[in-house]
């Protein structure tokens, strides 16, 4: 039943993060295209640039107030269905949680409405850096986050308090600059931006098709290509940097998405398709890449990456190691400050194995009663599963690279064609808006289900993280969730064709006042200019 509770509750924290997840991309990208249009307003005085800014803003206000409203429901979760994990690592996963709402949500939040209403009561420079300062605070709302994900993934900067039962921070800045989530920030924020650029792209391209604000359709194109370009080269390039950071903080998932089984002689190869067995721990049919693998998980052709085979039997020797901390830390705390120190030496010294302690709860209440049989079982729970990484990866760096081939063409067309798009290419660049959703939800797919069976990786099992609620809460919350998600996905999509397809509001006013003063300078320069000339 408790094995019950915690898929269940896995499940519904899964449902709710990846429906926020399909708002946080487009706001990530579009509050920067936002800011990048505005900025040639401000350099152009063009009308045509602050009407791009409007109508593009509007659709990252639509999106932005739907993301708020999904996200604030995951940090309630932390207490609600994840209870033991908040009060197991609070102190040190709260800090960033904690300065994400106080530095960047409320800096991002303070300056939308400004935004939208203050067109009118503020100079184009101040309103530019208003555009600026909620793009900065949407990309600092992502960093915050990512750094207490990235410490789930590597938790480094705390350490374990036997007197407390709790982790402790021991440096908050090793918890900022942990590798794993810096390399996640920048691979996240690029997908993000990518996301965003095919959207424009789409959108601008259904416009060309229509033959409607072909204008503003034209230079959203030319945008989001160039933008576009730069993101899906980075995406990929972040990407390598995120494999080579696995190669030494999260071994077993680097090897469940390789379903590579055994330790393979240096350097390893790509497995570039294949058909990964969990059961005879065996991958059919496999097709690989020599050298690749070796040269993107450990930079050089010496090092070896072990095998999910070998990372399992180093994981029953750790538990083994953890059973002997578990030990002394049971008589800690029945001893407490009478605890000889040679009990708490032993403890230190076998402390950061205790996690793999942990994984014989669900087959035994002591872990110190273990068998070899249930040491083996925990150490193979350690094995994430293998089929579901494998090809969900490599759907999601087919698509990174398919998107690096469409904004390459855009770009091109843009740059070197006068803008001339085939209807063909309009057509496909619609089709496909929602590819980059379908990345980036199987990239956080790989992200935690690749992290399992923990919660925070080497330290707290997800078994032991969850709250003591009844099945019937559970399905109930579940049930909810999912529906009051799925209203709240129609309305965005409803808002979001609405005004996608109501257009962008064309400011009559300014625009016939800018042409006027346009032509004037054009009559006017050194006696120059369209009415200067001999045909006239």
């Amino acid at each position: 039943m408790e094995l019950d509770i915690v898929e269940l509750s896995r499940l519904q924290f899964a449902t709710t993060a990846m429906f926020h997840f399909l708002f946080v991309p487009l706001t990530l990208g579009l509050s920067i295209l936002v800011a990048i249009m505005e900025t040639v307003y401000v350099m152009t005085g063009r009308p045509i640039w602050r009407q791009m800014t409007k109508f593009w803003g509007s659709l990252f206000g639509i999106n932005f107030a739907l993301g708020v409203a999904t996200g604030i429901t995951m940090e309630f979760q932390f207490g609600m269905n994840w209870s033991y994990y908040s009060h197991y690592v609070g102190d040190v996963f709260g800090a960033p949680l904690a300065i994400e709402g106080l530095m960047a949500f409320f800096l991002e939040a303070t300056f939308v409405g400004l935004f939208f209403f203050g067109w009118d009561k503020l100079t184009r420079v101040q309103h530019l850096v208003v555009t600026w300062l909620v793009a900065i605070g949407s990309n600092f709302s992502a960093l915050w986050i990512l750094i207490a994900n990235g410490w789930m993934q590597n938790p480094v900067g705390a350490e374990f308090n036997p007197d407390t039962m709790r982790m402790e921070m021991t440096s908050f800045f090793e918890v900022v600059f942990n590798e794993v989530a810096q390399a996640k920030f920048v691979h996240t924020v690029s997908a993000g931006y990518v996301t965003a650029a095919v959207f424009v792209l789409g959108v601008s391209a259904w416009y060309l098709l229509k033959d409607r604000h072909t204008g503003l359709a034209r230079r959203s194109i030319t945008v989001a290509a160039s933008f576009g370009l730069a993101s899906a080269l980075s995406v990929v390039v972040l990407g390598d940097e995120s494999g080579y950071s696995a190669s030494h903080t999260q071994r077993m998932k680097l090897a469940a998405i390789e379903g590579m089984w055994e330790t393979h002689e240096a350097p390893a190869p790509f497995t570039l398709v294949g058909f990964p067995d969990q059961e005879t721990r065996e991958t059919h049919y496999a097709i690989e890449i020599p050298w690749v693998m070796g040269l993107i998980g450990t930079r050089s052709l010496t090092e070896e990456i072990p095998g999910i085979n070998d990372l399992v039997a180093e994981a029953e020797e750790r538990i083994q190691s953890g059973i002997i901390a578990y030990d002394a830390l049971m008589q800690i705390r029945e001893t407490r400050a009478d605890t000889p120190a040679d009990v708490r030496e032993r403890f230190e010294e076998h402390s950061s194995d205790l996690g793999f302690a942990f994984l014989l709860l669900p087959y035994i209440d002591d872990p110190r009663d273990a068998t070899p049989d249930d040491i083996a079982k925990a150490a193979a729970d350690t094995i994430p599963g293998v089929a579901p990484l494998f090809w969900a990866f490599r759907i999601m760096v087919g698509l990174g690279f398919g998107f690096i081939g469409v904004m390459l063409y855009f770009f091109w067309r843009s740059s070197f064609r006068g803008q001339n798009y085939p209807r063909w290419a309009l057509r496909a660049a619609v089709a496909i808006i929602p590819a980059p959703w379908i990345a980036a939800e199987l990239g956080w797919f790989v992200a935690e289900f690749g992290r399992q069976p923990w919660t925070v990786d080497g330290v707290l099992p997800t078994a032991l993280s969850v709250s003591h609620l009844s099945m019937g809460d559970l399905l109930l919350t579940l049930a909810g969730f999912v529906a009051f998600y799925t209203i709240l996905f129609v309305v965005e999509m409803g808002l979001m064709i609405k005004f996608i397809r109501k257009g962008p509001h064309q400011d009559v006013e300014e625009t016939e006042e800018w042409e006027a003063r346009h032509e004037h300078r054009l009559r006017t320069h050194d006696g120059q200019g369209p009415s200067a000339t001999p045909a006239e």
